[in-house]
């Protein structure tokens, strides 16, 4: 019986893909995990292989990759979608004040001293 909270899996050949609400705003991840299909694809995309993917996330297997790979190519209209949502997200994050990103115009060598304390 599966609740409200349960993950629910997507498909049979996509065991390791779950969507569950409240996890990741209930987009498809790997199951278990809050890693997304689409974080998966964009690893993908900038040319890496499945088990360097896998590599990635402690705990993530290169079938887990595999599978979250099918599931972003058999569904091609979501992962459009969330593309979609985050371009607009990151573009209204944009046009938004930032007191760090002003005080980083302000004093060039405030980035420098962030990164040597670890800070970026």
């Amino acid at each position: 019986m599966t609740t409200a909270t349960s993950p629910t899996p997507v498909g049979v050949s996509k065991e390791h893909v779950t969507k569950t609400p409240g996890v990741c705003g209930g987009k498809a991840c790997i199951a278990g995990t809050r890693i997304r299909v689409l974080d998966v694809l964009y690893q993908h995309e900038l040319g890496k292989a499945p088990a360097e993917i896998a590599a990635v996330w402690q705990g993530v297997s290169v079938p887990d990759v595999y599978d979250a790979l099918a599931y972003a190519y058999d569904h091609p209209d979501e992962i459009a979608a969330v593309r979609e949502a985050e371009r607009l997200m990151d573009e209204y994050g944009q046009s938004q004040p930032s007191r760090v990103r002003d005080a980083l115009a302000k004093d060039p060598a405030l980035r420098d001293r962030l990164r040597r304390a670890g800070g970026g």
